[in-house]
């Protein structure tokens, strides 16, 4: 049987887009730019700018921020709100809808997360335990970076995983700063279930231990969550605003004595503080 001959393929031209002249023209001409802005669309923009993923607005907020009359204002909300980019409320404030506000959030969190890498470092070196931050999506905490120990018997963290509110030592922290409202929906949405024997369950008695969070500013974790593990979460509590995000260090019992906890108690603390600038 005769072989077959490989003939080389013919390179494929490379196709040249041709740009229109009035695109290279506004390109560099201002007075072509403004020709081509859209002014629907920059006001939109610029009301949507008004927001900051958190706080809702009143429509009288808006006009101040943006100089747009009322009567134009309500329209372009209008608009937002039928192509579900903006919320409006019962009380007629409007805020972001969830796939703008989670934007927001996950540019927040990622900022926070590089100022707090630093005190994980400090922390994991300090103590040569695992160090961990968390951070409060909507009605989830999640962990947002960690730092494992070398030790061969150690707790871990992973990253993007949720904590449980009523029974890990940073949902528990988070958590008690929430109002009450929005702390109910985080503990209905992950449920009171026994992660272990000394899971708290009752909601009376984890609503005692979040009045004590508060006036402390730290959590423990007594093998709540993981039997012979104990973590200990100091809030993230900058001035004047909410409480989205804790730092924590995590160690098995058996390296734990009550001159060490009182060391990392203090120290996350410390550590948690210096972020949030106090």
């Amino acid at each position: 049987m005769a072989g077959k001959t490989n003939t080389p393929s013919t390179p494929e031209k490379a196709v040249r887009r041709r740009i229109p002249k009035w695109a290279l023209k506004s390109a560099t001409d201002t007075a072509s730019s403004e020709q081509y802005y859209l002014r629907t669309i920059g006001r939109a923009l610029e009301v949507l700018d008004c927001f900051d993923g958190k706080a809702p607005l009143a429509l009288k907020d808006i006009s101040a921020s943006t100089g747009l009359p009322e009567s134009t204002l309500f329209r372009v909300l209008l608009t937002l709100e039928k192509h579900s980019y903006v919320q409006q409320a019962v009380d007629g404030t409007y805020q972001l809808a969830p796939k703008l506000r989670f934007g927001w959030l996950i540019e927040e969190a990622n900022a926070l997360r590089d100022k707090v890498r630093p005190e994980l470092e400090r922390l994991a070196h300090q103590f040569n335990e695992t160090a961990s931050m968390a951070y409060l999506y909507d009605d989830r905490i999640h962990v947002l970076d960690s730092i494992d120990t070398f030790h061969e018997i150690r707790m871990s963290n992973r990253v993007g995983r949720v904590l449980p509110p009523h029974c890990s030592a940073m949902g528990k922290v988070i958590t008690a700063f929430q109002d009450r409202e929005l702390a109910d929906r985080i503990l209905e949405v992950y449920g009171l279930s026994h992660r272990t024997e000394y899971s708290i369950t009752d909601r009376g008695r984890l609503f005692d231990e979040f009045d004590e969070i508060r006036k402390t500013g730290i959590a423990c974790d007594r093998e709540e969550s993981t039997l012979g593990g104990i973590c200990f979460g100091a809030a993230i509590q900058p001035a004047g605003q909410p409480v989205v995000a804790a730092i924590s260090v995590s160690t098995p019992v058996v390296r734990m004595t009550p001159e060490r906890e009182e060391e990392t108690r203090r120290a996350v603390l410390e550590a948690a503080k210096r972020v949030a600038g106090n």
